[in-house]
């Protein structure tokens, strides 16, 4: 991408933050885990104590997941960039994307076809940014429905903090092959047709200072 490409996209990413935290700033960021791919995300010098407490309710009532790139995202995408063989030649559906690192680094790997899926459309708009910034393109939906019938491996990266999103491991095994998950909350995750396949440390980006108990990410590769 040309200078004046990112400064565009970084502008744009930028408006769509602040219309939910007012004052922040989008930069282009390394990962500390995954140093092959950039995103934009989250300046790192952001200071949310300058938040008024109206600013505070807003960004909590319509949180930017995409401007952060999450320990379990981070974990993920190193693992498939690791292990391509899970995702090459394959159509992948990169569930709840965010920012998109999961669902790109699949396309780095080899899959033949990525979705990236999530209900935000500033998160679309954004793993669609990703994407073209690190080389590949995504195929963007905002309702599983549209892609999840499609894809023959299902990633997804820290969905399980919320317990309504529990029954979504054994709906990823009703429509794909198989499911890659990551998650840093669960601790005895148990759901039929899964097990686990590595615990890695990670950390959030920008750093959240997270507890220790956080930055560790569990791996579960589930099959049909």
């Amino acid at each position: 991408m040309q200078a004046a490409g990112l400064e565009h996209t970084q502008e744009l990413l930028t408006a769509r933050l602040r219309s939910h935290l007012p004052g922040a700033q989008v930069e282009l960021a390394s990962l500390p885990r995954v140093p092959e791919l950039r995103l934009f995300l989250l300046a790192s010098d952001f200071c949310s104590a300058t938040l008024g407490a109206e600013e505070i309710q807003a960004a909590m009532d319509y949180p930017a997941y995409w401007a952060f790139c999450w320990a379990s995202g981070q974990v993920l995408a190193r693992y498939v960039l690791d292990h391509p063989e899970l995702v090459r030649g394959r159509t992948v559906l990169d569930f709840g994307c965010g920012s998109g690192v999961a669902g790109i680094a699949a396309a780095l790997a080899g899959a033949a076809r990525v979705i990236a899926c999530d209900l935000d459309p500033d998160a679309l708009v954004a793993a669609r940014e990703n994407a073209r910034l690190n080389g590949v393109e995504l195929q963007m939906v905002s309702d599983f429905w549209q892609g999840g019938a499609e894809a023959e491996l299902i990633l997804a990266a820290d969905i399980l903090y919320d317990r309504a999103n529990m029954d979504w491991p054994s709906r990823f095994l009703r429509h794909a092959e198989a499911a890659l998950l990551a998650d840093s909350r669960i601790r005895n995750f148990r759901e039929p047709g899964y097990r686990k396949v590595a615990s890695r440390l990670g950390c959030t980006w920008p750093d959240l200072d997270e507890m220790d108990e956080f930055r560790k990410v569990n791996i579960y590769l589930g099959f049909t």
